[in-house]
């Protein structure tokens, strides 16, 4: 073993210890690192190069950062994205558009905990991250934490009524008017919405584009098709029975999401109704634990939440050249399987 690599085994190589090893001088080997090659010989500069890349060296990315302002980081802070696997794909997109850029994804969950967002936010301020991604499990409007306006800052499935900070949500509203088209389309006209009872965008968007779906086919809106509760699986027993209790006449449910169509879909079997030929059932969100598990597959929308992540990294990356105010709304996507058919 050389005695450079005795005595780098266990603490990063320098541009000294490269220098060293060289037999040169430190100014050169910085010179020759940084790609400055004026007045360095071929030979040492090719010495230099070299050495360092046998040693191991490797720039120290914070002095860097410090001397050009930038640390290469991105700081994203959510309440439990981290820890909820149907909104995962929202980190993924984020980190796949930074490493695409050269950057790194801080991610820091807060549990929902107003104290811990605040550490949160400050900690990477302290680390002069170059912007913050603010993000939040499911679409909400509400205030953000008043720090956020000292950073670069774009707003993830999350809009805010003050402010001048970019955000990307889903668009809520074209999702529930194509899921209700989708049904209109395969011929049905006595269409349930069994929706979530909380007071959220989500719930007012999807009921308006549900509406608007109809209006589009020329049919009245009837209040006793639809049916609200809490939106899980067991809402969904409850309002998708409800329906067909009032209504014997419905052939097809939207539903809220996937938790709740896999209710509804429960609540025709237990009104002795078949899915799809009895009554078609389509969902939001193509959370796959769900939507692959219901008999049959459910037909549903995928919320675009690794696009929303890429959307919003490269926003905050492009921050200079794009309005700071501005609400980003990403189409749905449908998924076709078998919890949906033509009206016999």
């Amino acid at each position: 073993m050389a005695e450079w690599q005795r005595a780098h085994r266990y603490r990063p190589v320098t541009q000294t210890d490269v220098a060293r090893a060289a037999e040169v001088s430190a100014s050169t080997v910085s010179r020759v690192l940084a790609g400055v090659d004026a007045g360095i010989p071929h030979g040492t500069r090719d010495r230099v190069l070299r050495i360092a890349q046998e040693m191991g060296y490797r720039r120290n990315a914070i002095a860097v950062g410090l001397k050009r302002n930038a640390t290469d980081t991105i700081g994203f802070v959510s309440d439990v994205i981290a820890s909820t696997p149907h909104a995962g794909a929202m980190v993924q997109g984020s980190q796949d558009a930074a490493w695409e850029r050269g950057k790194v994804l801080l991610l820091m969950n807060s549990g929902g905990d107003p104290e811990v967002e605040e550490r949160a936010i400050l900690t990477m301020l302290d680390r002069r991250v170059d912007g913050i991604i603010y993000a939040t499990m499911y679409h909400q409007y509400r205030d953000v934490p008043e720090l956020l306006d000292l950073v670069p800052t774009v707003l993830l499935d999350i809009r805010a009524p003050r402010g001048n900070h970019p955000s990307v949500t889903p668009d809520e509203f074209a999702g529930a008017r194509q899921a209700t088209s989708h049904l209109v389309g395969l011929g049905h006209q006595r269409i349930g919405f069994v929706t979530s009872s909380a007071d959220i965008p989500a719930a007012h968007e999807r009921i308006a584009g549900y509406r608007g779906a109809l209006m589009d086919a020329g049919l009245e809106f009837d209040q006793t098709l639809v049916a609200a509760d809490i939106d899980e699986f067991d809402g969904g027993v409850r309002a998708g029975g409800a329906i067909i209790d009032r209504c014997p006449d419905v052939t097809a449910m939207f539903c809220f999401n996937d938790r709740m169509a896999a209710g509804a879909i429960r609540a025709a079997r237990v009104a002795r109704r078949r899915v799809p030929d009895d009554l078609s059932v389509v969902g939001i969100d193509n959370q796959e634990l769900v939507a692959l598990m219901t008999d049959p597959p459910l037909s549903t929308f995928q919320l675009p939440h690794y696009k929303m992540g890429r959307w919003a990294v490269e926003t905050l990356l492009d921050a200079p050249t794009v309005a700071r105010r501005v609400e980003h709304r990403i189409p749905l996507e449908f998924v076709q399987r078998e919890s949906t058919a033509s009206l016999s």
